[in-house]
């Protein structure tokens, strides 16, 4: 006896859906070549993974699934991330052009975080994620990168040891944070925005260490900087957490200030190489001598 259309239709759905975990579990294309141009979330489906996610209840095979997805975006994070040694997350605006104060200040930053030992992670993208990007490689230190699919097509820039990347932007995110011990805030918009509070916001709750976050261009930073005060004065966050933010154009003390707050309270010191690991996931690490802990 066949079954009603409806019936028919789930059982096609249910077929489709698990044609698409196969996919979603038995490809890895998370590693992408330097300046390739991402594929976007309109290319990679019929519609953007974020907009699915955010959408609403949906059923719950179709829940499923996408849960499966979110695993594939943080598979794909730690088989490419989870080697790369201890890193300092640059966010800034992606407009920003070559021949800019703001990136030539950044690619200087990008430079000074690698001598330091650390690997230089931002979000692969041109402007100040570029510039971070290629001071770090200029200096002959790691620099690694975590884009995002858009509807607009972003090429990932060129500076780049290796990229992963991502369908989800709360993915992304938790993934720039996840590998740092400190953040560089440098001029953005509404997503640098995001980014600098997501990190402020975890650390003065207590869900990652204290860390230090660097903001640099304080001229363009200074009514947000004053608006930070006015919370705390306004008693909206403590005095205290004041402290939590650095502000400063220079480099030197950008850098002082990362030694103080994040190598010598987390015990980081420079090794020749890590001692060999299993790669459980698949993961995979960069050549380059690093800065790591004994553990």
């Amino acid at each position: 006896m066949f079954p009603f259309a409806s019936e028919r239709n789930a059982c096609r759905a249910v077929a489709k859906r698990r044609r698409e975990v196969r996919v979603v579990l038995g490809e890895d294309d998370s590693v992408i070549e330097p300046g390739a141009v991402a594929p976007s979330a309109q290319t990679a489906s019929s519609e953007p993974a974020d907009e699915i996610f955010l959408e609403g209840p949906r059923s719950r095979l179709e829940e499923f699934f996408t849960l499966l997805k979110v695993m594939r975006d943080f598979l794909r994070g730690f088989r490419t991330l989870h080697f790369v040694g201890p890193c300092v997350t640059v966010f800034g605006s992606a407009r920003i052009k070559p021949g800019d104060p703001h990136y030539e200040l950044t690619r200087k930053m990008g430079a000074a975080i690698a001598r330091l030992g650390f690997t230089v992670i931002t979000g692969g993208g041109p402007g100040i994620m570029e510039a971070a990007n290629r001071g770090a490689k200029e200096a002959g230190g790691r620099s690694v990168g975590c884009t995002i699919e858009l509807a607009s097509e972003q090429p990932t820039n060129v500076y780049l040891d290796r990229c992963v990347r991502m369908h989800y932007f709360f993915a992304r995110k938790t993934l720039l944070i996840k590998y740092s011990y400190a953040f560089i805030v440098m001029p953005g918009g509404a997503g640098t925005f995001d980014e600098l509070f997501e990190a402020l916001t975890l650390i003065q709750t207590g869900k990652i260490k204290n860390f230090p976050i660097v903001i640099m261009g304080t001229d363009y930073w200074k009514e947000l900087l004053h608006f930070i005060e006015t919370m705390a004065q306004r008693g909206m966050i403590a005095a205290k957490d004041l402290s939590l933010i650095y502000a400063t154009d220079s480099v030197d003390e950008a850098i002082a200030h990362i030694q103080s707050k994040a190598i010598e309270p987390f015990g980081l010191k420079r090794v020749p190489r890590r001692r060999r690991a299993f790669p459980w996931l698949g993961e995979q690490g960069l050549s380059h001598d690093t800065a790591g802990s004994d553990d």
